[in-house]
């Protein structure tokens, strides 16, 4: 039935294209023209039919012909469909070593003409749209509902539970709200988050220019095939995988791909070997660049079948792993769910022995036990997160997880690629060698302009001709060059870029406007040299060549050297003298550019040498020397050379200059093992793939480290997603990188990646100041009304001022704890152990040190303040005050684990400071306002009473302090014990 319809669809449209091809013709046309059919010729008897029944005496036999026709083209089109099925992708290695005759057979196109609109129907029926498709399988509720798998989260929902079982309905309310505002931010913030995958086609351009049919069609670049003919020109971004058959000087940016800051020189020719993808000079990859010349290319990879497709494809099976804090949160949850249960089943097991009713006694364990879990935690960790995204937005890092945050203050290995990251990929000269031994360096990074030249050693700054030698040299790298600077950005090649720069530096980038260029000899690979021939406009002198390429071609055209701007003799010492520059200067990892000019070609004066290098960024050794302090190692990921990696390695102070290197090709030798054990010794990793990169990071991840990756470009982006923390570069990033990434540095500024960890660091601290402040509250709290109620003694507070207490306890002085300000020297300290739960045993220990004394101190009150006769309102008020005091003092203490409030200072957390003022007005409110009193069941206290309760309350603070001091000088004495050993 489904065949039976596609032939009848098939026969319609044919007889609908046939019927319109038999209008009449144009005089002087000839007849066949108009039968032509693309897919095959048309037997000569149809034609002979066809001319009978077109002739004025004959009207029978159309219908005939019109039959025969459609009959023989859907034969032919049947064919062609059979021969569209068996076209198939090809891999660029294949493609590389194919001629051209035999890549127009593989593909069953025409170069010529390109391929027909049938056959481009059929193709995409294959192999689909030129896009990456996203499957979104999950939907929106799901991910939602996911939110509340968090441990800690099912442990306070079944607390709310049972608040409402035991007719708790406030607390049920407060604790459900308190959930609903921690899942509900954590969604949103999760949600912005997962476009990484639909962001790649950001990068696929939108248009193209096609040939099909014969006629060059300007077309989306989602609409093309295997097989359709590509022409490419500067500017234009590459739009599918294609093998180029047609070339005039064709460079290609491939960094954001391959990590190669220099383009790359393409040809047509035909590879004998296909080696890495770096090495295939024929292949062009989507997404790429054309910085300069034309070509034209058989598409031969779309979307996911292209290059690009296999970053998709590795990026689509990475799931972005656990943070740290997650894992603390969960392991926390655990803790307190055991901690409940052990509540309960002690308070059940005392009753027991006491013969009490047991329900009874379960009830009280569970209303305790419900108590005890800091429903506030959540809140807390979520909105210190939050103003630690803001404190870092202000910085210009734009953070698009929560919990990353946190995890900075783990990271302990930063991978970072070296194009575009560590480096601006903005080709600039750094030195000149004039051919009189001069010496200059020049400063300023990129396009800009911005910078001088000096004149070594006395540092003089050099303009237009000021020094004729430097001059003459700077002058004949503006002249023979086809770039041109526009809005800080060059249009051409990047070295020719650096050149103009150079020239805008010494106020000489308008001296090629006095030239007319007469001629162009263009550079390629095999001369290694490119020269013009100029005269100088309105004057009638003799024809000027200048030239610039590689050394030891460049020499070869030399018979005389400059000096001073007089022309000498070149002689073989002069030859060995810049020999041995080009060899240092190529030694520091620069790309040197040998300089000359003359009347002819045979006879040009030596000028001097270039050297060019993408330089680091501004800021990226310092940062590079404080992580390395801070117990953080820096490792360089790069697709550069060895030379180059080195020199850039050298340059930012990696691993203090011990820089140990290991090529993408030593990496696939190493077994997994051995590989997560070497991998940790490499700073310098070059001649990488995105393969490579991801390899490293779960190498790194299996040796326990928390790896942070830094980058900008597509081949970065399955490296980023994978490692614990992806940073993105801003500007110079791709969108791809930047959706793949977790943190994107508006700036490109590396150095704000200290800020980050420095903030991740402070984040943590704070959660655990607020877990010690509301554990030992709720621990005291708890305990009194267990002991009350397991001793038979008449409750110490009453059900308001419990009610007040877990206000304090989790409200503004609680909550203030998680924006105590990020301590100065927190940067110095060593990554945090991502072993290291939430809490710890140290914590555990002052936890229950500050709850004993809470307990000792409010119990010892209650003591005094009871006299024989029964409980009265002095009595509740001054046990209710002093436990109120106790815990103000003990949240003063909670502000560092580590510091003395002395050196935090009193001042720096003014929300805390407010909040303890407004708790203690709060406090005196409760005890002398009438109508308060009522409510709370308190009454007048003397300044007296005040004070003995100051006194005593603030023992909780003075011991912690103590405690503090000693761990301050224990440490210290360990620490002159292991330098003296």
């Amino acid at each position: 039935m489904v065949e039976g319809g596609f032939t009848k669809l098939f026969q319609k449209r044919l007889f609908f294209r046939f019927a319109q091809k038999y209008q009449p013709l144009g005089s002087g046309e000839p007849e066949e023209e108009a039968l032509d059919c693309k897919t095959q010729d048309v037997p000569r008897n149809l034609l002979n039919t066809h001319r009978r029944a077109n002739s004025p005496n004959t009207t029978s036999g159309t219908s005939e012909v019109l039959q025969t026709l459609t009959q023989t083209h859907e034969e032919c089109e049947l064919k062609i469909i059979e021969q569209e099925k068996e076209v198939t992708v090809l891999p660029p290695k294949d493609a590389c070593k194919c001629h051209k005759e035999d890549l127009a057979k593989a593909l069953h196109v025409d170069l010529q003409t390109g391929l027909s609109e049938f056959s481009v129907l059929q193709r995409r029926l294959k192999h689909g749209w030129n896009e990456f498709s996203v499957e979104n399988t999950e939907p929106i509720w799901k991910k939602y509902l996911d939110q509340f798998k968090n441990p800690l989260i099912l442990l306070l929902l079944a607390s709310a539970l049972v608040s409402v079982i035991t007719k708790e309905y406030e607390d049920a309310a407060s604790i459900t709200m308190a959930v609903l505002i921690v899942v509900t931010v954590a969604f949103i913030q999760e949600y912005r988050s997962e476009k990484s995958l639909e962001e790649l086609n950001k990068l696929v351009p939108p248009e193209c220019n096609c040939l099909r049919e014969g006629k060059l069609q300007h077309l989306l670049a989602r609409e093309l095939v295997p097989g359709d003919i590509i022409y490419l020109s500067v500017g234009d971004r590459v739009p599918a995988d294609l093998r180029l058959i047609e070339v005039t000087d064709l460079l290609v940016d491939e960094s954001s791909f391959t990590g190669e800051a220099e383009p790359c020189n393409k040809t047509d020719s035909v590879l004998l070997a296909a080696g890495d993808i770096t090495t295939l000079s024929n292949v062009v990859f989507m997404g790429t660049l054309v910085r300069y010349g034309k070509g034209k290319g058989v598409v031969i990879g779309t979307g996911e079948n292209s290059q690009f497709g296999e970053v998709f494809k590795m990026m689509q099976a990475e799931e972005t792993p656990k943070t740290p804090l997650q894992k603390s949160m969960d392991r926390l949850g655990k803790q307190l769910t055991l901690f409940s249960f052990g509540i309960i089943g002690l308070i059940m097991l005392i009753g027991w022995l006491q013969g009490k009713h047991l329900l009874s006694m379960f009830t009280i364990g569970v209303s305790l036990a419900v108590a005890a879990i800091p429903e506030g935690l959540p809140i807390v960790v979520t909105v210190t997160l939050v103003l630690g995204v803001l404190r870092m937005a202000k910085k210009r890092v734009i953070v698009k997880k929560l919990p990353i945050v946190e995890t900075l203050g783990c990271c302990n290995v930063i991978c970072s690629d070296k194009t575009g990251t560590l480096t601006a990929n903005e080709m600039t000269v750094t030195r000149l060698v004039t051919s009189d031994g001069l010496q200059a360096e020049v400063s300023g990074v990129g396009y800009n302009g911005e910078g001088n030249v000096y004149l070594l050693p006395s540092k003089e700054i050099l303009k237009e001709f000021s020094n004729v030698s430097v001059g003459k040299l700077v002058e004949a790298g503006c002249v023979v060059n086809n770039a041109i600077i526009r809005k800080n950005s060059v249009m051409g090649q990047p070295t020719e870029g650096a050149l103009i720069a150079l020239a805008m530096k010494m106020e000489l980038a308008d001296i090629k406007d006095i030239y007319a260029r007469k001629k162009e000899i263009p550079f390629s690979s095999e001369q290694k040299w490119m020269a013009v021939k100029c005269t100088l406009k309105n004057q009638d002198q003799e024809d000027i060549y200048f030239m610039k390429g590689a050394f030891e071609e460049v020499i070869r055209y030399c018979t005389l050297y400059n000096s001073g701007g007089i022309s000498l003799s070149l002689t073989p010492q002069q030859k060995a003298f810049y020999q041995q520059e080009e060899k240092r200067m190529g030694s520091l990892g620069l790309r040197v550019l040998a300089l000359a000019s003359g009347p002819e070609l045979g006879k040009l004066t030596f000028l001097g040498l270039v050297g060019i290098i993408d330089p680091p960024r501004a800021g990226v050794r310092e940062a590079v020397q404080v992580l390395f302090e801070s117990g953080v190692s820096v490792k360089m990921i790069t697709g550069d050379a060895l030379e180059t990696a080195v020199a850039v390695g050298q340059n930012i102070g990696l691993c203090n200059g011990k820089l140990k290197a290991m090529s993408g090709e030593e990496l696939d030798q190493l077994a997994e093992a051995e590989l997560s054990s070497t991998v940790k010794n490499v700073s310098i990793f070059f001649r990488t793939s995105p393969k490579h990169k991801l390899k490293i990071i779960k190498a790194l991840q299996r040796a326990g480290a928390i790896v942070s990756m830094t980058g900008d470009g597509v081949n970065d982006a399955v490296a980023l997603k994978s490692a614990d923390i992806g940073i993105a570069m801003g500007q110079a990033g791709t969108d791809v990188s930047k959706e793949a990434a977790n943190m994107i540095l508006v700036d490109d500024d590396f150095s704000t990646v200290m800020n980050a960890i420095e903030e991740g660091k402070g984040i943590f601290y704070n959660i655990k100041n607020f877990v010690r402040f509301q554990l030992s509250t709720s621990i005291s709290a708890l305990s009194l009304i267990t002991l009350s109620t397991v001793l038979n003694l008449p409750n110490p507070l009453n059900a308001m001022q419990i009610l007040w207490i877990n206000i304090i306890m989790d409200g503004p002085p609680a909550q203030s704890l998680g924006v105590e300000p990020v301590d100065r020297d927190t940067i110095k300290q060593p990554p945090r152990c991502v072993t290291d739960t939430i809490l710890s045993k140290s914590l555990i220990l002052k936890i229950f040190m500050s709850a004993a004394i809470i307990i000792s101190g409010t119990l010892f009150v209650f003591w005094k303040e009871n006299p024989k006769s029964g409980i009265t309102p002095r009595t509740t008020t001054m046990t209710f005050t002093c436990f109120v005091f106790f815990d103000l003092f003990n949240a003063l203490t909670c502000r560092s684990q580590t510091k003395l409030i002395f050196e935090i200072g009193f001042f720096r957390n003014r929300m805390f400071l407010y909040s303890v003022l407004g708790s203690f007005l709060g406090q005196l409110a409760v005890i002398y306002v009438p109508p308060l009193q009522k409510i709370f069941q308190t009454e007048n206290l003397g300044v007296l009473d005040l004070l003995f309760l100051t006194g005593l309350a603030s023992s909780v603070f003075v011991v912690s302090e103590l405690v503090k001091l000693c761990e301050k000088r224990c440490c210290q004495q360990k620490h002159t014990k292991g330098h003296h050993n």
